[in-house]
């Protein structure tokens, strides 16, 4: 894994910083407004979302110092479960403005070809601009192409292909479409959606399709049997805390120096992985003496809770510190 993935986060919100300065705030809260009812699929489409550079601007400013968070988070439930693997070629479906691509940098040492494909010319040419700026060379020599994202979609292959925070803004019949060449291309495949219920469904009919191509489930979940949660009752997500600079603030409108951006994910490959024993499923509840875990694990336990008491040591100081979202128990 990657020992640089702070300077990572850091080298892309200042690169953002400097690009976007100047931003007209009206135009970007006028563009933002449109992009939050996409983002929350309330405008399902089979066209692009970013249709202009204003709207690639507010986008960058608004959304991706979150979603690369969220990818870089999927990314940490791969590289846990396949320490000894890194990909050596990355293709990036509907990869905007490079979100996905700084988090993979940011997750994997070593060269890499990168491919990002996009339907919306304007969201690459900010992505090239963006990965020009950054010291990696595996960022500043990525393919940006265009292409429609949807049915008649043609990957080449790859050790890992990246669909983030895309799925929602398809058809049915294009995200099924698009998910079974992202399994037919990549040896390890990574879906990312909102943390909404609508975003988890997506993200449970994904992972039902990836398993019937032949992939194996490596992260979240810690098999691959069927998901135990009841849908319609609740629904799997996590979070990662995003820092906020002056920009993001002023584009979103926030006073607070960070956020929690709540997503959904599946990791599956076609070589082996060693999957978490158990994944936290909610924030650990700690109380006095006590902390609560609400846990996945193996597919005959499905969801259970364990209280974690102070009289188990170590145990119990690592039950304190554990984010939601890590496996569990904690290696030895």
């Amino acid at each position: 894994m990657n020992a640089s993935a702070p300077t990572t986060a850091e080298t892309l919100r200042s690169t953002l910083g400097g690009i976007l300065d100047g931003l007209p705030p009206k135009q970007a809260t006028a563009a933002v407004e449109r992009l939050i009812a996409s983002y929350r699929g309330q405008t399902p489409t089979d066209a692009p979302v970013l249709r202009d550079r204003s709207d690639v601007a507010a986008y960058a400013a608004y959304r991706m110092p979150a979603t690369f968070e969220a990818v870089r988070s999927a990314l940490d439930g791969l590289a846990e479960a396949a320490p000894d693997w890194a990909p050596a070629s990355h293709v990036d479906v509907g990869g905007g403005t490079g979100s996905a691509t700084w988090a993979v940098d940011a997750t994997w040492d070593g060269p890499r070809a990168t491919t990002v494909l996009d339907w919306a010319e304007p969201a690459l040419a900010l992505g090239r601009e963006l990965a020009a700026a950054s010291p990696s060379e595996a960022l500043r020599g990525a393919a940006w192409r265009r292409a429609v994202i949807g049915s008649g979609l043609s990957l080449p292959e790859a050790d890992l292909v990246t669909v983030s925070y895309v799925l929602g803004e398809l058809t049915p019949q294009a995200r099924t479409a698009v998910v079974a060449e992202a399994a037919r291309a990549g040896q390890a495949v990574v879906l990312v959606e909102p943390g909404t219920p609508e975003g988890y469904l997506r993200i449970r009919e994904a992972r039902d399709q990836l398993i019937a191509a032949g992939l194996r489930i490596a992260a979240p979940c810690p098999h691959d049997g069927t998901c135990p949660i009841e849908v319609g009752q609740d629904w799997c997500h996590f979070s990662a805390r995003v820092s906020r600079s002056s920009l993001h603030r002023q584009v979103k409108g926030g006073s607070l120096p960070y956020e929690d951006e709540k997503f959904s994910y599946v990791a599956a490959t076609r070589f082996p992985t060693e999957p978490a024993a158990s994944r936290i499923t909610r924030k650990p509840q700690i109380r006095k003496g006590l902390v609560l875990l609400e846990l996945c694990g193996p597919a005959e336990e499905g969801l259970t809770r364990v209280n974690v008491t102070k009289r188990q040591g170590d145990l119990y100081k690592a039950a304190r510190d554990v984010d939601w979202g890590r496996s569990w128990p904690p290696a030895p």
